[in-house]
């Protein structure tokens, strides 16, 4: 084999084929080729988008319920704290009726009364129907009061109407007892009614008697504090009718429940009827004898050496028991032996004798 055979052989080796150069160089492809390759071109684009689309929507539902399950968490606290708070307004609501009432002197709630109250949405004052809810609303606006409280059911504010509506006489010591005229207070120590509605009327007589007692009281020292500048006397005697108007209202607390002992309800109805009919020093003597009493009072030495005097436990068997011994029940007494004391002044017995020393 000569040079120039072995030479092409080898060019020939070292070139490309045909058929792989027209398969890599090929210019131009049959449409079918392109409309596949855009088809599936298209279809791989569409199902990247559909994943896409598929992946932000599980995102936003997770969201939603990420959301969904914040606001129901807000809402469950939102709850709570409503009921937190409605809780403490009944606390304080409680509170300050309990402090109205020791203010003005009314007997306290009970707790069972309390909790009938709560049940039953009715008191004493405002009868047991119900009251519809435009009916309710009107007539709170007719009070001025907000028709509505934040967390305010029916029966509370049920409850709080009525708590306003609760009459209480107007006075000195505002009572829910109805005072009577002055014509119908002369009261009788003969004969105490046992009765429930005696011994109420009774009640009333006795707190209005005092009622216009302490009024007239109040009032002959405005009108002396008017005519005359404020003097020591002056400032001492309205001291005097404020302490004995504070004293007195456990009295009249007494009067409202009828909780008052008969061994003290006939010597203060005697005191009062002997007020009433201007026998002060009659008045002043069954004080003295509800005050002190019939117990013997032992004056100077009383045990001498070690050995005890015969019959020297009977000076203080009237001592065991004794009204004085209760602070609340001797203020009171003290307070209507000052009322006797203007009485007098006001009133002033036909009798000169009656007058008290």
């Amino acid at each position: 084999m000569d040079f120039a055979a072995l030479m092409s052989k080898e060019i020939a080796k070292a070139k490309p084929t045909a058929d792989s150069n027209s398969k890599d160089n090929k210019k131009y492809i049959r449409r079918a080729e392109a409309e596949a390759q855009r088809e599936a071109a298209y279809l791989a684009e569409q199902k990247a988008l559909e994943e896409k689309r598929a992946a932000k929507a599980a995102e936003k539902r997770k969201r939603e319920e990420e959301a969904a399950q914040e606001a129901q968490e807000r809402e469950d606290r939102r709850r709570k704290l409503a009921e937190e708070t409605r809780r403490r307004r009944e606390e304080v609501a409680a509170e300050e009726e309990r402090a109205r009432r020791k203010r003005l002197g009314l007997p306290e709630l009970k707790k069972e009364d309390e909790d009938n109250e709560e049940n039953d949405s009715s008191n004493n004052a405002g009868g047991d129907e119900d009251i519809p809810e435009d009916a309710l609303t009107e007539k709170l606006r007719e009070l001025g009061e907000p028709a509505k409280l934040f967390g305010e059911t029916h029966r509370a504010r049920l409850k709080r109407y009525r708590r306003l509506t609760t009459v209480v006489t107007a006075g000195p010591i505002p009572t829910t007892l109805q005072l009577v005229d002055e014509k119908d207070m002369k009261v009788s120590a003969d004969a105490i009614p046992q009765d429930k509605d005696g011994r109420k009327y009774l009640f009333r007589q006795l707190a209005s008697y005092f009622t216009m007692v302490l009024r007239e009281w109040e009032g002959a020292l405005a009108r002396e504090r008017v005519e005359h500048e404020d003097t020591f006397a002056s400032k001492s005697a309205v001291n005097a009718m404020v302490s004995s108007r504070a004293n007195m209202v456990p009295l009249f607390r007494k009067f409202e429940s009828g909780d008052l002992d008969d061994d003290i309800l006939k010597p203060v109805v005697e005191i009062v009827q002997a007020a009433q009919e201007r026998r002060y020093v009659d008045a002043n003597d069954g004080y003295l004898r509800l005050s002190i009493g019939k117990a013997a009072w032992p004056i100077g030495v009383t045990m001498v050496g070690i050995h005890e005097r015969s019959a020297r436990e009977k000076l203080h068997d009237g001592e065991r028991g004794h009204v004085m011994g209760d602070e609340v029940t001797r203020k009171y007494l003290q307070s209507i032996k000052r009322c006797l004391t203007f009485a007098q002044v006001r009133w002033p017995p036909e009798d000169i004798r009656q007058l008290m020393g």
